[in-house]
């Protein structure tokens, strides 16, 4: 069953209307369904289809390694006489004459940081081959995919090399919410709204996980099984994604998410924590982590000014990786021995304040389904993200959710899951409307987006402009770009 993605496969299937080749960059995290999608891409063209993945680096893996493993993929899916490749020039050669002829085709080289791990040259030799044996055909797609976004990054996508080369860079968001619920099956009409965010609180929008999800269970019990069993896929997950993309420096990055876990923190904060001066290195390793799709960077405009924030922050962005590190590792000893294999997580301490968190990150991370119910279908966003007003001697500072500006407008949008959400909040958001300073002329709107009961009082006082149910942002037929 494939789900979602419809705007990529359209982007994929309108390659064909060219009349040349095409080269093609998907990247994301693990397990957002890179693979998937080309696959769905090749099958439903109903072409010839050649995938060939790189070897992961483990110890023992060589370039010789990668070579083998290319050359009899190669031959196994195309019925060709093995090649004997001691170089990726003579690889590339002979994946060309193995694809030869006219007949629609699309070859998948995916993990590709994988297969040039061992050869500074791989790049420069894939660009030869497609200058020299690929690029010239028609009715060809060239898809090159991996997790490592930032190999990609460096080596194809801003290299000089391959300026003017790449067709399409696709780079693949967890899915939105709208899409999610589809993962339930026959069982979705009957599921209530609350069950499907509490999963999706937990696993984000990434499909593999949604797709270990058992729609008959609660989410508690899909929780406890997947998360505080120690054969538990999202209990083993953690470990295995960091090794994956990172390699040799996942301990470090991994060690710079449990920090940023804990609170927002700026490059100097990390740098402080880490003990060490704010240079360069910790700079890249945070852009690497955005890049590889588990932090984003909080760098929106500043109100009252108009330019940039002062000092960037960044937070976890992945659901999944926010609830491990804050909820599954602080007991990893109990999981792995068994004690919590019957307990259910609600009764774990804390349980509501963590996915009150969850919820607010699921929440920015499906941005486009919630502008159109807080006024701005069709605006054109200057800013979106998360601002803190500090305080001064005139006045206390602010913590607000989401910042939606325009160049004309701010909505400051407050995300809640609770089961009541009280007449006084009414006076917080009051508190955040006055702590905001902003030029003349620039309009201040209010929403409130929840996940559980509002008191009649905050429609009926409508100092909150928009107040939004969460279950308003699974409607499909309402979505805006911003």
């Amino acid at each position: 069953m494939f789900i979602g993605r419809s705007q990529e496969l359209e982007s994929l299937n309108g390659l064909w209307g060219k009349l040349s080749s095409s080269f093609v960059v998907c990247s994301g995290r693990r397990r957002v369904g890179k693979s998937t999608l080309v696959e769905e891409f090749a099958a439903r063209s109903k072409c010839r289809f050649v995938e060939i993945t790189g070897v992961a680096p483990d110890d023992g893996v060589t370039n010789e390694t990668q070579l083998r493993h290319f050359c009899e993929r190669l031959a196994a899916q195309t019925g060709t006489p093995e090649a004997r490749a001691d170089g990726w020039a003579k690889a590339f050669d002979a994946l060309a004459a193995a694809v030869k002829g006219r007949a629609r085709t699309v070859v998948f080289l995916d993990e590709i940081s994988w297969m040039g791990a061992f050869d500074k040259t791989f790049p420069a030799l894939l660009k030869e081959a497609w200058d020299l044996k690929f690029a010239r055909r028609d009715n060809l797609v060239f898809v090159v995919c991996g997790s490592v976004s930032a190999w990609l990054r460096d080596n194809i996508l801003r290299s000089k090399a391959f300026v003017g080369r790449v067709s399409l860079a696709l780079h693949l968001e967890e899915m939105p919410m709208r899409d999610c619920r589809a993962f339930w099956g026959q069982a979705a009409g009957r599921t209530p709204v609350r069950d499907v965010v509490d999963t999706l609180c937990v696993t984000g929008g990434i499909p593999k996980y949604l797709a270990e999800i058992r729609p008959a269970l609660s989410p508690s019990e899909n929780v406890r099984r997947l998360c505080f069993t120690p054969e538990g896929y999202l209990f083993r997950d953690f470990d295995v994604i960091f090794t994956d993309v990172f390699r040799k420096s996942s301990g470090e990055k991994a060690a710079i998410l449990r920090l940023v876990a804990e609170a927002p923190r700026s490059v100097k904060g990390v740098a402080a924590a880490l003990g060490g001066p704010s240079n360069g290195h910790v700079s890249d390793a945070l852009a690497d982590l955005v890049e590889a799709g588990f932090l984003s960077a909080d760098e929106g405009l500043n109100p009252a000014t108009g330019r940039d924030v002062r000092e960037v922050r960044y937070r976890i962005r992945d659901n999944y990786v926010r609830f491990y590190l804050k909820y599954i590792e602080p007991r990893r000893k109990a999981v792995e021995d068994g004690s919590l294999r019957l307990v259910s997580p609600e009764r774990l301490p804390g349980w509501d304040t963590v996915m009150g968190l969850q919820f607010e990150t699921l929440v920015r991370n499906n941005l486009r389904s919630l502008l159109p119910h807080v006024g701005m279908a069709g605006s054109l966003l200057v800013s979106a993200a998360p601002y803190l007003v500090r305080g001064t001697k005139k006045g206390d500072g602010a913590q607000i959710d989401l910042l939606l500006q325009t160049a004309k407008s701010a909505c400051i949008v407050e995300i809640r899951r609770q089961s009541f959400v009280p007449a006084s909040f009414e006076d917080e958001m009051r508190h955040k409307v006055a702590a905001l300073k902003l030029p003349r002329g620039i309009a201040v709107r209010t929403a409130l987006v929840h996940d559980g009961d509002v008191a009649p009082e905050l429609a009926e006082n409508r100092f909150i402009d928009f107040i939004v149910p969460v279950e308003r942002l699974f409607d499909a037929t309402q979505e805006q770009v911003p």
